[in-house]
């Protein structure tokens, strides 16, 4: 992949993407939206396209893509929803990512299928009440008895986590001590049904409203011991390689939300009218918009950077923190401007803008807040720790 270029494989996916959520989200996203409901329809539609097993091998029912094809589809998706968008991020990326990464051939062939078509969603259990950004300090605990898992602990704000679709949770649990007396940290999957796992209520959102997320609780919840992912002790270091990546798609989402503010306010820039012209006329706006297209652009070069170094094998630790970085930064610029740009109106659930505000915080917390990445790319430039 040419750093700056679409090949004619991705061109066309990112071509059908917008398509689709031009014509199959937009018009009815609105109402989900505002009722706080799940968009079941959408995500099945999004299935039959294919979203959801773009990076993933044919063998696993994947499409044989690649991560970067996952980022285009979400930057259009993301240009008229992001409760969409985030519902097939994490669905891939913390999702099924950790099971075809770390898991075993018997883990991927039960479940890969599934999550990979859509059919399923599956959640990642990583964040903790009083965890936050400290996700090294996980309490909840998994002990091996008589060949079983039995894990106790609480994880919040996970996503995909309480949908009727959802067959599976990812969780990281403290499963013993190291040598140095730090917490052995490991990754075990939990399928939904499993007694004394329960999903808590559905929180109240400022944004991201038709997506799902729940607080999950585990008592004394027993799971076979081969329901381990990965190595054991090794579920921090395999968290850590799937935020790197995630922070990419996290990037692309940002870009796609701060471009459907561009969209939106060209559009209504042309069409509002004050003082005899149209809003359009006036060099404030010009300039606004000028900005706001000038952030989205070099938005979109950080994380097709970064995606790049990723598929050729390269390091890309920095250039995804710094990609997710500029990207959320510009997301929540772009989503205040394109406000203003709209005045009363933007301040109105009826508009586009409306939920972009209310979506756009997020993405500077969410896959690491922009304090980590900027403390993980001063990391990587040899400053001290």
């Amino acid at each position: 992949m040419n750093r700056h270029e679409l090949s004619t494989e991705h061109a066309d996916l990112r071509a059908a993407v917008e398509t689709f959520a031009r014509t199959e989200v937009a018009p009815v996203i609105g109402d989900f939206y505002e009722r706080g409901a799940f968009p079941y329809d959408i995500i099945a539609k999004m299935g039959q396209m294919g979203l959801f097993g773009l990076p993933f091998p044919e063998e696993h029912g994947g499409m044989g893509g690649d991560y970067f094809a996952l980022c285009l589809a979400l930057e259009e998706l993301a240009r008229v929803d992001s409760s969409v968008a985030i519902t097939l991020e994490a669905g891939v990326s913390l999702g099924a990512m950790p099971i075809h990464r770390f898991g075993t051939e018997e883990q991927k062939k039960t479940y890969l299928p599934k999550l990979t078509s859509g059919e399923a969603l599956g959640a990642f259990g990583l964040t903790e009440p009083d965890g936050g950004s400290d996700a090294g300090a996980t309490k909840t605990t998994a002990r091996l008895e008589n060949g079983e898992w039995v894990i106790n602990g609480t994880k919040s704000f996970i996503t995909n986590s309480g949908t009727d679709i959802t067959a599976l949770v990812t969780v990281t649990a403290v499963t013993g001590k190291r040598g140095d007396g730090r917490p052995e940290i490991s990754s075990i999957l939990v399928p939904k049904g499993t007694p004394g796992f329960s999903v808590g209520q559905k929180y109240s959102k400022v944004g991201w409203n038709a997506s799902d997320t729940n607080e999950l609780v585990f008592e004394d919840c027993r799971v076979p011991e081969a329901n381990l992912v990965g190595e054991r002790g090794r579920g921090y270091a395999q968290f850590l390689r799937i935020l790197d990546e995630g922070r990419i798609a996290i990037a692309a989402l940002s870009v796609g939300l701060a471009q459907g503010c561009v969209d939106e306010s060209v559009r209504y820039a042309h069409e509002r009218q004050a003082f005899g012209h149209s809003i359009g006329a006036y060099q404030a706006i010009q300039f606004k918009i000028a900005e706001m297209e000038s952030r989205t652009y070099s938005a979109r070069l950080a994380y097709y950077d970064a995606a790049s170094r990723m598929l050729a094998g390269e390091p890309f630790k920095k250039e995804a923190a710094i990609a997710k970085l500029i990207a959320s930064n510009a997301a929540m610029d772009n989503a205040r401007d394109a406000t203003q740009v709209f005045g009363g109106y933007g301040f109105m659930n009826d508009y586009p803008v409306g939920r972009f505000y209310r979506d756009a915080k997020i993405l500077e917390i969410g896959e690491g807040t922009s304090e980590v990445q900027k403390m993980l790319i001063a990391r990587e430039l040899g400053l001290p720790a």
